[in-house]
């Protein structure tokens, strides 16, 4: 019966779409200014979401490192045996 599908498929897409009605409707720039600010604003918190949720194990191995104790050192073996040595601490004012 039906040679071409496609044919058939777009024929029915084109008579589809020279039927409809246009819509007579109207948004005013009020309405429609608020509507892309709300829409703008989920999409950046959305954004903002996914891209502290990606940074979050960077910045935890980051905080890991800087807080990591230093073990070999000869000042803080000083001031373990005698906390009042100034050897440990130079300060500018002695």
């Amino acid at each position: 019966m039906n040679r071409n599908p496609l044919a058939a498929t777009g024929l029915g897409l084109v008579l589809s779409l020279a039927w409809t009605a246009p819509a007579l409707a109207y948004i005013g720039p009020g309405a429609g200014l608020s509507l892309l600010g709300a829409l703008w604003g989920v999409v950046a918190a959305v954004a903002a979401a996914l891209l502290f949720l990606l940074i979050w194990p960077l910045r935890r191995l980051m905080k890991r490192r800087r807080t990591a104790p230093v073990t070999s050192s000869t000042s803080a073996s000083a001031t373990a045996r005698n906390p009042e040595s100034k050897s440990a601490e130079k300060t500018y004012y002695d």
